[in-house]
């Protein structure tokens, strides 16, 4: 194992299953990007409300989205990177509205689990450092995705 990932289920509803695929994908995807062993990030699923909340505070937007990550390793202004230190890689958060995850595998066909293990995906990429602000980086994400999905086993048809 590459990643030490903690699951958390504020919805009570994401099944072990659901649960084990997420964790499966993100170790597949940690390997797939070099990721260095024991590396840390934290995955949290909720509801549309909680999501919209968490969208309203940190990305000023009043609504609920389908993911949300947190990297902790973008560096501020202010901060001083501390060298040396002997703890573990910590990525950051993805937030995962397991609502708006039902309703999109519906909307574009496809499986419930399909659309979780994109969604978590997506989350991982951004704290990556990948992003989709403009065409080109767009590009460059979602061709890393899609071969990622593909290549773990989760196509669109999943």
């Amino acid at each position: 194992m590459i990643l030490a990932i903690d699951l958390m289920d504020e919805t009570n509803e994401v099944t072990e299953e659901a649960q084990h695929l997420v964790e499966s994908i993100l170790q597949f995807a940690a390997r797939k990007e070099n990721i260095e062993k024991d590396t840390e990030l934290s995955v949290t699923f909720v509801d549309n409300d909680r999501i919209r909340e968490i969208n309203k505070e940190y990305r000023n937007k009043d609504s609920a989205t389908d993911v949300i990550s947190f990297a902790l390793e973008e560096m501020g202004e202010d901060e001083v990177e501390i060298v040396g230190a002997e703890m573990p890689r910590m990525l950051g958060d993805i937030i995962i509205s397991i609502e708006r995850t039902k309703e999109q595998a519906e909307e574009y066909g496809h499986s419930f689990d399909r659309e979780l293990g994109f969604l978590a995906l997506h989350g991982f990429l951004h704290l990556l450092g990948f992003d989709h602000m403009n065409e080109e980086d767009e590009k460059v994400m979602f061709t890393k995705q899609k071969e990622i999905l593909e290549e773990y086993g989760l196509s669109r048809e999943g």
